[in-house]
């Protein structure tokens, strides 16, 4: 455990360097509502953790950066994301983590780059980070969100696609472009919550 305490220390410590005060709340959110969601749903805590904390290691990344990485990466950026290269701070973290963390788990990596956009047929430990990154705490107590954090203790197949539904609305009454992966998502979502 001494392990894990010192590994979660020198992330705190990088993430002070490189994210806002604001977003550190932000994240320490994410990761307990992760090892929370994690417990419900029998995926490991330990690693509903990590994913949590490292889930944003690259959102304060500039644009140039985010695409320069992503590129070296072999990340595919599409048109949607070579527009609105802050789209790519999912999978540019998951990149960060492997390389300034040692995380090798795929399982771990792929919910870190899945945490903004999902994809069908995450895991669940995708979806649970997915799920946290809108949920926790910090983003607010409208009746919306007291909804998605109840359903996310019911079912998560639900809760993966109303979270979904509830980013695109977010998307489209603040005009912004939406990505085809956020509408995969939902639809992979909607189908597995209504089997």
């Amino acid at each position: 455990m001494n392990d894990h305490k010192s590994w979660r220390a020198l992330v705190l410590q990088w993430l002070q360097k490189n994210v806002s005060e604001h977003r550190i709340q932000h994240i320490l959110g994410v990761e307990q509502t992760c090892i929370d969601l994690a417990d419900i749903y029998q995926v490991d805590s330990i690693k509903a953790g990590k994913a949590g904390l490292l889930h944003d290691l690259a959102k304060f990344f500039p644009p140039k950066k985010l695409l320069h990485l992503a590129k070296k990466n072999k990340i595919e950026i599409d048109s949607v994301c070579k527009h609105n290269p802050h789209l790519l701070h999912a999978d540019v973290s998951a990149i960060v983590a492997q390389k300034e963390f040692a995380i090798a788990d795929p399982e771990i990596l792929d919910a870190i780059a899945n945490h903004t956009l999902g994809t069908p047929r995450m895991s669940k430990l995708s979806c649970i980070v997915f799920i946290a990154d809108a949920i926790e705490p910090s983003r607010g107590n409208t009746p919306e969100l007291q909804a998605l954090r109840k359903i996310a203790t019911q079912n998560l197949y639900k809760c993966t696609w109303q979270t979904s539904d509830y980013s695109l609305k977010y998307l489209i009454n603040s005009q912004k472009t939406i990505h085809p992966r956020t509408i995969l998502t939902r639809n992979w979502a909607l189908k597995k919550a209504k089997k």
